[in-house]
């Protein structure tokens, strides 16, 4: 027998060990339920995942919302795409990022008037998908409170997916997760003088 050969059929073996191993997984998982996802990290690409779930979503006919915190005053891919969407209503802060409004105050303000509409949505059972886009932020600096924050999570519709992205998760965030991503960031071309790009960073 060749080498080839041989390494064919101990391929097919550990591929037939695999197959086992998942189907078991696949037979064992029988919960039906809305998912809770925080994906949070330093590394680039928190959003942009959260935004290939609602397109999923909507390819299934799941009618969906994000609600986007700090963002807002940039013209993003994501909103131009799905903000006539008949399946996806779209609500943003629109202050811009912290660190150009400099006005803790007016930042609250603006969370909570956002947040309350992220409440209603955390209530209605015929909406499958809330994408709450760097709503950690509002926790980390104070401008929402936590309790009621993570209470709406919690008590939502049952079949509810909630999707939460930003750096750096609370363990209340985590420990209340389904499933938990943590981007890590290697290398980003930003920091190395690149412009950020349409279509790519925005």
């Amino acid at each position: 027998m060749s080498s080839t050969e041989e390494r064919n059929i101990r391929h097919k073996k550990a591929m037939q060990r695999k197959k086992e191993h998942i189907d078991g997984n696949i037979a064992a998982a029988t919960i039906d339920k809305g998912l809770f996802l925080v994906l949070t990290g330093n590394g680039k690409g928190k959003s942009s995942s959260a935004f290939g779930m609602l397109a999923r979503s909507v390819g299934h006919g799941l009618r969906c919302s994000v609600i986007q915190f700090i963002k807002g005053q940039w013209e993003t891919g994501e909103q131009l795409l799905f903000n006539d969407h008949p399946q996806v209503q779209f609500h943003t802060m629109n202050t811009g990022f912290t660190w150009d409004t400099q006005d803790r105050q007016s930042d609250i303000v603006a969370a909570e008037k956002t947040w309350s509409e992220a409440s209603k949505l955390l209530q209605d059972a015929d909406m499958d998908l809330v994408i709450l886009d760097e709503l950690t932020y509002m926790l980390t600096y104070g401008y929402l409170d936590k309790d009621s924050v993570l209470n709406s999570i919690k008590n939502r519709p049952d079949d509810q997916h909630v999707i939460v992205t930003g750096r750096n998760a609370g363990k209340e965030l985590i420990e209340l997760a389904d499933t938990v991503t943590e981007l890590e960031e290697t290398k980003h071309a930003f920091y190395n003088g690149v412009k950020v790009q349409k279509g790519i960073d925005f």
